[in-house]
């Protein structure tokens, strides 16, 4: 029998169990996988808490991101085999030992990666991707904001804007995290607990500002990242960690400068199968070029969900956190 993560009520960490259940063969265009290593990541908070609506409802397996190994296949599978080394990024339930995935939502993982960077880097890799060559094509001319530098999007974006040639300039929020951030890609990191944020950009950046601010955090930042701008500087809030930003008047953007807003996702930007392969190809290519190092700086029985969970809202963690089936 299968182990897995099942949370039967919203609420905090505390909700989330681990029960036996029972895995039905594969069905169309579905295969069986036996999981090495499940991703962690702040959407996953997201559901537990009904910030995010779960499709499936109560109960569900939260998790999106994982890796592992083909047992099975179902009918009308062409493009993978038993055996074959799989991750994805976007598929529910990755909380489990095993499980069943639709085969369009799997990539295969290349020889020289392992099942365990594979689970660490593709939600956060893919992210960091359409961020930086898609949402916002960063070069050597960009100067950018990246708030939770020290965080698992943050650590792997630092490292890809600073081989795109971009200036890096992001905020974390202790010593530790600055050191962390500044050793993977980040020209100057501003602690946003002592330092007024704004003020140490604008003066990073000789009063001109950045040309576009990637904002996590959500409330605690907003509406700062936008004085952080230049005239017609982008703001992209891809998540909420902090809270979700209230609702405000799109005359702001025209009061702080003609900014440009964007509220992206990377399901928006995977929707595809051409699009999915071209975004892993991406992150594969320069995670294997050694430009982007995946560290994994935690890692959790997946049977501690919770206490992983705990760890990540009261920032106790850094970088990627890998559970472990």
């Amino acid at each position: 029998m299968a182990q897995a993560i099942v949370v039967r009520e919203l609420g905090g960490p505390e909700v989330l169990k681990l029960e036996g259940v029972t895995l039905s063969p594969p069905g169309p265009g579905e295969v069986q996988i036996r999981q090495v290593a499940v991703g962690l990541n702040f959407i996953d908070v997201y559901f537990r808490t009904g910030l995010y609506k779960s499709a499936s409802g109560l109960p569900f397996i939260p998790g999106k991101e994982g890796a592992g190994i083909v047992t099975a296949v179902g009918d009308g599978v062409s493009l993978l085999g038993v055996g074959d080394r799989v991750a994805y990024a976007s598929s529910d339930g990755a909380y489990s030992s095993e499980r069943n995935v639709e085969a369009s939502q799997l990539v295969k993982v290349p020889d020289g990666i392992s099942l365990e960077t594979a689970a660490a880097m593709m939600l956060k890799g893919m992210t960091a991707q359409y961020l930086l060559n898609q949402t916002f094509q960063v070069g050597p001319e960009t100067t950018l904001l990246f708030h939770a530098a020290a965080g698992g999007v943050g650590l792997i974006a630092g490292q890809w804007a600073k081989a795109l040639g971009a200036t890096v300039i992001g905020t974390a929020g202790s010593q530790e995290k600055i050191d962390l951030a500044l050793a993977h890609g980040y020209d100057h990191v501003i602690n946003y607990r002592t330092d007024d944020f704004v003020a140490r950009v604008k003066e990073l950046t000789d009063g001109r500002g950045v040309d576009v601010v990637y904002d996590s955090v959500g409330k605690d930042t907003y509406p700062a990242s936008l004085d952080c701008l230049k005239s017609r500087g982008l703001w992209v809030s891809f998540g909420n960690s902090s809270g979700p930003v209230d609702a405000f008047s799109i005359g702001i953007l025209a009061q702080k400068g003609s900014l440009f807003a964007t509220r992206p996702t990377l399901f928006g930007y995977v929707s595809t199968r051409p699009a999915l392969e071209a975004c892993a190809k991406s992150l594969f290519d320069i995670v294997q070029s050694n430009k982007v190092r995946i560290n994994i700086n935690q890692t959790y029985p997946l049977a501690d969900a919770g206490r992983a969970h705990t760890d990540l809202e009261t920032r106790k963690t850094s970088g990627t956190t890998l559970l472990i089936p």
